[in-house]
């Protein structure tokens, strides 16, 4: 519980400091269907997803070639949208998905939904870490590490490629949120952790995975 408590006052420290210097906040807008994709992308740094809605608050969102009836409910908001949106997205460069993802249940029948998410770009440490290996953690003197986001598993055919067969790599719809990471490195100077099968789980068995931790060091407040 302390850790918890410790980590998110680092973490609500950094998204003060940076908001303060000018760190603007993007917004990614996708109509519910099974086709659109919302791409989440930074250029530098890494996302930080800061809200998200899946429903509708207004009527003009998405609303070619919708009837009246199906705008109607401009108060409609799925509860847990930004929670799974930051699950699947914080810490990465890039991120994709629609809103079948967060389309858990109906928050409002017969109306005309949209998945809309405010996101920033966070400067971040960011380290990839093949399966295997160790992840190695630091921080300068008298700071201490406050992790943005971690996954295991698999979304580029050629990262941690080198020698490994085809069939190792070619899964690249495989990764999954990973909070030991957090756990066992928030607050603390320095951090080694194995990114392996053991300690995560196997997201997907045969391929050769890696783990992908963004953080960043501050002064403890």
């Amino acid at each position: 519980m302390l850790l918890f408590s410790l980590s998110s006052t680092l973490l609500l420290a950094a998204t003060c400091s940076l908001m303060t210097k000018g760190v603007s906040t993007e917004s990614i807008t996708v109509c519910d269907n099974s086709v659109s994709v919302q791409h989440l992308s930074c250029e530098s740094g890494v996302i930080i997803v800061q809200e998200a809605l899946y429903g509708r608050l207004n009527r003009e969102t998405c609303s070619e070639g919708r009837s009246p009836q199906q705008l109607a409910n401009t108060q409609c908001s799925q509860r847990g949208t930004v929670d799974v949106l930051r699950r699947r997205c914080d810490g990465k460069k890039v991120c994709e998905l629609n809103s079948e993802v967060v389309r858990f249940s109906d928050p409002c029948y017969g109306i005309s939904k949209y998945l809309q998410t405010n996101f920033t770009c966070f400067p971040a440490i960011r380290q990839v870490i093949c399966e295997e290996s160790f992840a190695d953690l630091r921080c300068g003197v008298g700071q201490v590490i406050s992790l943005y986001g971690a996954h295991y598993g698999r979304l580029d055919s050629s990262v941690c490629s080198f020698q490994r067969p085809v069939n190792e790599v070619q899964n690249i719809y495989c990764s999954k949120a990973v909070n030991r990471v957090a756990e066992r490195c928030n607050g603390k100077n320095s951090c080694t952790i194995r990114a392996s099968n053991a300690e995560f789980g196997d997201p997907c068995y045969g391929t050769y995975k890696y783990l992908e931790v963004a953080y960043t060091c501050l002064y403890p407040v």
